[in-house]
């Protein structure tokens, strides 16, 4: 009895222990859903214009409102897209640069939409728990089985249990993974129909599945169907394909512009992450097509040689002027080469073309600011308050804002926006030194104030 009543008390620690650890898988799948620090995700206003364009007419297929779903770029050579956070989807670079047109990226994106729609990431928490729970119920059962045969010296008895938690958790783990693969044939299904809706081919989804397949065909060779969260490759093509063919828009073709776009971003990430050697890989010097042109510039720029990128720009900017991206980059070439003053112009030219976008405004001001104009810093600020209302607070524009407001002569201001920008960045002693003395130079009760007033209590939190 003695023995026995041990035994009992151990498992009911054990109980408390597993359910806090469970609780702590719990929460590490809720903090793993949201965008994690350590992601290298970029920033590009060409690329995020182009996704926004492929997603917009399949979000509103799918119900969903366009501006509700927030799209991320991870720089990643690995074909990848995945939903997590809620109504957030991650694009690796990769999935853009091994898409041989945009319809292929498109399907990719119908797909994930397809689990946003479905609400698939809250009811994946729900098989979470509920494959917790069964993993729980079959290691307790396991070890009432073990402390009873221990108690009774059943030797036979004590194996069975350890037989039933051994069960229990391969018995959670294959519910898990055949709820998991019916949430991706469910997907399948769902981006098919979006993709009929808005008279686009499905045929791209198939291709890429294909190239994915292809990749991962030895590791797939053995491995048994059960223990996969996705349906099987070739089963789930084979599927795609029937149902894709019925589909009037099965031959449907991209737009030649729309292609233009896609082979332009393709060749914006070669040109950024992948430096001269892989350019010139790609683009070998005799392709003289726009893509490879821009590729060219940017590598160009990118290893400090202006005398030769500019012309290529220049090039690229007469041949097809409404192109914001184009100025843009002549901006950010010129800008990053110590010339700001001649960055000004095609900075407010690419601005002109896409007034709202509140990367292209951040450039414009950072053009302005390096000018040391004080006129220029009073457009800056305007420009910098624009981008808050799309970009949000960032660091990096409390840091404009403040040169902005110095050059002006509002030192004021100047130490309040540092101060924000350190408590962004999480340095408490600067943003309390700098809203201190910010808040000395404003009238007590005023907006600005109570903001440097905030800033203290933010920062003076341990």
């Amino acid at each position: 009895m003695l023995r026995s009543g041990f035994l009992y008390r151990a498992l009911a620690r054990f109980m408390a222990v597993l359910t806090a650890v469970t609780g702590l898988l719990v929460s590490e799948a809720v903090a793993q859903s949201s965008p994690a620090r350590g992601i290298p995700l970029i920033r590009d206003a060409e690329i995020e214009g182009l996704l926004r364009l492929y997603t917009r007419p399949i979000f509103k297929a799918a119900g969903i409102n366009p501006k509700a779903v927030k799209v991320y770029i991870i720089n990643d050579p690995r074909i990848n897209a995945f939903v997590a956070g809620g109504q957030r989807i991650f694009v690796n670079t990769g999935l853009l640069l091994e898409s041989d047109t945009p319809n292929e990226t498109i399907g990719v994106l119908a797909h994930e939409t397809g689990h946003i729609a479905g609400g698939h990431l809250a009811r994946m928490g729900v098989e979470i728990d509920s494959a917790n729970y069964t993993a729980i119920i079959g290691m307790l059962l396991g070890l009432a089985t073990i402390a009873g045969g221990i108690a009774a010296g059943s030797g036979e008895a004590a194996q069975a249990g350890q037989g039933i938690m051994a069960g229990s958790k391969g018995l959670a783990q294959r519910n898990f993974l055949t709820y998991a693969r019916g949430m991706e044939a469910s997907a399948d299904q769902a981006a098919l129909k979006y993709l009929n809706a808005t008279g686009q081919s499905a045929k791209g989804m198939i291709t890429l599945f294909e190239k994915l397949a292809r990749e991962n065909m030895v590791v797939l060779a053995s491995a048994d169907p059960y223990v996969m969260s996705h349906p099987m490759p070739m089963d789930r093509i084979a599927n795609l394909e029937q149902a894709a063919k019925k589909s009037p828009y099965y031959n449907a073709k991209d737009s030649p512009a729309l292609v233009l776009r896609h082979d332009l971003a393709k060749a914006k990430i070669i040109g950024y992450s992948g430096g001269p050697q892989a350019v010139m890989q790609r683009y070998p010097s005799a392709d003289q097509s726009m893509p490879a042109r821009y590729a060219r510039a940017i590598a160009l720029f990118r290893k400090g040689d202006i005398k030769n990128a500019l012309p290529v720009i220049d090039g690229l900017t007469a041949e097809l002027p409404e192109n914001p991206y184009f100025w843009e980059l002549k901006a950010q070439a010129l800008l990053e080469n110590g010339r700001a003053a001649e960055a000004v112009a095609p900075a407010q030219k690419a601005l002109t073309l896409l007034p709202k976008s509140g990367l292209i405004q951040i450039l414009a001001a950072q053009a302005l600011i390096d000018t040391d104009k004080p006129a220029s810093a009073r457009e800056a600020v305007k420009l910098l308050r624009q981008a808050q209302r799309s970009e949000g607070e960032t660091p990096e524009t409390f840091n404009l804002l403040a040169r902005a407001y110095a050059q002006t002569g509002d030192i004021a201001r100047a130490e309040l926006a540092t101060a924000e920008s350190a408590l962004l960045r999480g340095d408490r002693k600067l943003a309390i030194e700098k809203a201190k003395s910010a808040q000395s130079r404003f009238k007590t009760g005023s907006p600005e104030w109570i903001r440097a007033s905030d800033v203290l209590t933010f920062a003076g939190r341990s």
